[in-house]
């Protein structure tokens, strides 16, 4: 199919004069602003946007509740006696009295009873207190306590009249607030955007659909946003899941949909062929001495097709911590140098960015110069001059490499490096510099299986699950803080060895200011211990003294290096055997992977501690035993993954999927390996998205803001 025939992008909301205006007229009260609410004014509508994540209608309806309470149940006084500790009682009680405060400070009790025992509801806050007549019937909710052997509720969640329990939340949705922003006003703009909902045709596979039991997409918003709908006799939590898993399938088929397009587009684009001579990258090879693992060989056969073929390469090379990544990524440097053009690898930090340098200054046969932020005067406009003239065949750098004043002669590779630090814009911007620019991103972040079919879905993998022999495995322990004393006495014998040593302190609520201080504090209490061996490297440092502290540890001039997760990557110092990881339990899997990689990268047995707070939950020693148990980065993601239900690799989020809304809850791997399929099938089928269904799953897409596959093609 010529490439001409495919439009250019599937419509947007915001280009109207290319859209179907019968479609146009169903979804504009969706994405319409939150002002237009009715009863939502700027100022309620700024608080909206805060827990939305967007300022459309549409945003604050993919914001599902936390939870939602259950008071469906009607339980007697006495049931509430054996109530686990924060589980609900709702109950229909008389009232025998009421009692307000004597002074400040007291509570306010409206003492009630029904045939099984007496009630007292306690208010600390009079405002919103009921003024019920002795002997009103109430319903009541909330949670329960004991005070002097008396069944009390403190500050109930509801209570209205009997005669009005028609109105009572049986199922109360429980959503995201923020200061400011009241459950009252959250519920109020959600009834008025579910009301806007429009009808929209079937884009799941009907077959699909029935067998499941699926709600349509709209029915399953309101049992999720509106669960009162759900009759008394139904059980939520079916109902709910059913919901879930619909709304989770509609935004994984969205992705995957738009994935399929990308690559369908990718393969219609014109682009560069750089066959190479084999020359450069076979005196590579005599430089580096060891011949390549069977994974890098398969690796560099994969993309040297790539580089070969008449369209652009977008590829993702995922390589475990060791598994010799930058080889691979040489050889591909090369085979673009030998064609005639240039090649750049970027890094996301200066450290990561240099060490890379003088690896393929020790290496490579050709030109290769170093740019960053760092560089400055004649210096810098020397290496920008050799890189517009082409005498720079490979450039090395930081994200200095696509700024406005970097000119390339012919850029025909650029390599990105632990790719999750730089943004899709980034990306772009550094392939611009050239024309049908290739593209290879690495990562040495162990991704799970089906995190990567989402992450990567419009990308060809190539994978390193093998190391270069002779590194020896990385012995891992687990130790309670409790155990410090001794651990410290096992580090004093490592160095009097002369044993380097690692000392990672932990990153606290992601601030690295927070963990500059505990870095800063155990590097004191260690350098009265080891006086004059103890070197500390953090975030909050200039470069030049965290760069120095770098070289005096690799010099071995310090023997011992406190650090944050500054030396997660791009840190490569063979002597250092032992990394000491404090507080493990506070990092992700991937990010304790990739600190243990910096060592066992020498010839002596290298081991990793992993101290954790006694405290620690039984699920936070589980997955630090994953990494006790196997050196496997893909076994560990994987097992990860199982253990968590999703959530971000890197441990910050612990359910759903990274940057999706609604693809929440267990068995998302076999709903998105089904909607792969469906995915696959379809474009298949109907590359046009024509037809009822086409119709249908481009609505899908505008819904899910996947319309325009042309901001997956990162190779511009």
């Amino acid at each position: 199919m010529p490439s001409e025939q495919f439009p250019q992008s599937l419509p947007s909301h915001s280009d109207k004069e290319q859209r179907n205006e019968a479609w146009d007229d169903r979804l504009a009260p969706l994405f319409a602003p939150l002002t237009s609410l009715p009863g939502i004014g700027p100022r309620h509508a700024t608080l909206l946007e805060k827990i939305a994540g967007g300022r459309r209608v549409l945003d604050l309806l993919f914001t599902l509740p936390e939870r939602v309470v259950d008071r469906r149940i009607l339980r007697t006084v006495a049931d509430g006696h054996n109530l686990a500790p924060g589980e609900i009682l709702t109950a229909h009680v008389r009232v025998l009295s009421l009692r307000k405060a004597g002074r400040p400070g007291q509570p306010s009790i409206i003492r009630t009873e029904d045939d099984t025992g007496k009630l007292d509801l306690v208010f600390f806050q009079t405002r919103n207190m009921p003024s019920p007549t002795v002997g009103a019937e109430l319903l009541v909710s909330g949670k329960t306590g004991t005070f002097q052997g008396e069944l009390t509720m403190p500050q109930p969640d509801h209570v209205v009249s009997w005669a009005k329990r028609d109105s009572f939340p049986s199922l109360e949705p429980v959503w995201p607030l923020t200061a400011g922003l009241f459950p009252y006003t959250v519920r109020k703009a959600m009834r008025a955007a579910l009301a806007l909902l429009p009808d929209l045709p079937e884009w799941l596979d009907k077959t699909l659909v029935t067998q499941r039991k699926w709600p349509s997409f709209t029915q399953a918003l309101r049992l999720m946003q509106s669960p009162e709908i759900i009759p008394p006799e139904i059980a939520w939590e079916p109902v709910r899941n059913r919901a879930l898993s619909r709304l989770a399938a509609d935004e994984l088929l969205a992705d995957q949909l738009c994935f399929g397009l990308a690559r369908l587009k990718a393969r219609e684009r014109h682009g560069r062929s750089f066959p190479g001579t084999g020359k450069l990258q076979a005196e590579m090879l005599r430089r580096f001495g060891h011949n390549p693992t069977h994974a890098q060989t398969l690796a560099i056969t994969e993309i040297a097709a790539d580089l070969s073929a008449s369209t652009p390469m977008m590829r993702l090379l995922q390589g475990d911590v060791g598994a010799g990544k930058t080889f691979v990524a040489m050889n591909a440097m090369l085979q673009t140098v030998e064609s005639g053009a240039q090649a750049a690898l970027m890094a996301p930090t200066e450290i990561l960015a240099r060490q890379h340098f003088e690896t393929l200054t020790r290496l490579c046969p050709t030109e290769c110069v170093y740019l960053s932020g760092t560089i400055k005067g004649a210096a810098r406009r020397k290496t920008l001059a050799a890189i517009a003239d082409g005498t720079a065949k490979i450039v090395i750098g930081t994200h200095a490499l696509f700024q406005d004043g970097v000119t390339f002669h012919d850029l025909g590779l650029a390599v990105i490096d632990e790719q999750h630090r730089f943004g899709v814009r980034q990306r772009m911007n550094l392939s611009a510099k050239g024309e049908a620019t290739d593209i290879l991103v690495m990562t040495a972040t162990p991704i799970p299986r089906t995190l990567q079919l989402m992450e990567w879905g419009e990308m060809s993998v190539s994978r390193l699950d093998s190391k270069p022999p002779g590194r020896q495995p990385i012995r891992t322990t687990l130790h309670s803080m409790d155990s410090l004393d001794s651990v410290l006495a096992g580090i004093s014998r490592t160095l009097r060895d002369g044993v380097q040593v690692f000392w990672v302190c932990p990153l606290i609520e992601n601030s690295e200011t927070q963990a500059a201080a505990a870095a800063e504090e155990r590097w004191a209490s260690l350098e009265q211990r080891f006086e004059g061996l103890v070197g500390l490297a953090h975030g909050k440092q200039d470069i030049t003294v965290r760069q120095d502290a770098l070289d005096t540890f690799r010099l071995g001039k310090t023997r011992l290096l406190v650090a944050t997760t500054v030396i997660e990557v791009g840190v490569d110092i063979p002597a250092a055997s032992v990394m000491v990881i404090e507080q493990a339990e506070r990092f992700g899997l991937a990010q304790l992977h990739q600190l243990r990689g910096r060592v066992g990268r020498g010839s002596k047995q290298s081991f990793c501690l992993l101290l954790h707070d006694r405290a620690a939950t039984p699920t936070a020693v589980r997955r630090l035993s994953l990494l006790r148990d196997t050196n496997d980065g893909f076994l560990i993601a994987d097992e990860d993954y199982r253990i968590r239900g999703g959530g971000d690799i890197a441990g910050d989020r612990q359910s759903g999927l990274p940057g999706f809304r609604l693809a929440q809850g267990a068995r998302l791997s076999l709903l998105l390996t089904a909607m792969q399929q469906d995915s696959e099938r379809e474009i298949a089928r109907n590359p046009h998205l024509e037809g009822p269904r086409g119709h249908a799953l481009r609505l899908l897409l505008e819904i899910f803001d996947r319309n325009d596959p042309d901001r997956l093609l990162i190779s511009g």
